[in-house]
């Protein structure tokens, strides 16, 4: 059984870093693309940045020069290294084991950006 546990989360001022941890279970770990989704309240999920089993990374704009994925496949682990966090940036944030917004998810972890 596939299970995603995420850490790292927690209250920042603006400006700040967080880094993220997403530790898989199971299986083929090495051979799954991963991602980092977020949801804010009120709106739908998105999707942050996703690094394939080659290590192919790719982010959406708004993160774009702030934050990087990475991943070790020895630790089972993917990571979100947060730079620059802006308030909007405030959400839940949870990984996934997959790709195309399908397959296992993570239960997520809260980040927020306040002064």
């Amino acid at each position: 059984q596939v299970q995603l546990v995420e850490s790292g989360g927690g209250l920042v001022q603006p400006g700040g870093s967080l880094k993220l941890s997403c530790v898989a279970s199971g299986s083929g770990f090495s051979i799954n693309a991963m991602a980092w989704y977020r949801q804010a309240p009120g709106k739908q999920r998105e999707l942050v940045a996703t690094i394939t089993a080659g290590y192919l990374t790719n982010y959406a704009d708004f993160v774009k020069g702030r934050f990087t994925i990475s991943r070790d496949n020895a630790k089972n682990t993917v990571y979100l290294h947060m730079n620059y966090l802006k308030p909007e940036d405030t959400a839940v944030y949870y990984c996934l084991r997959g790709s195309w917004g399908t397959g296992y998810w993570g239960q997520g972890t809260q980040v927020t950006v306040s002064s």
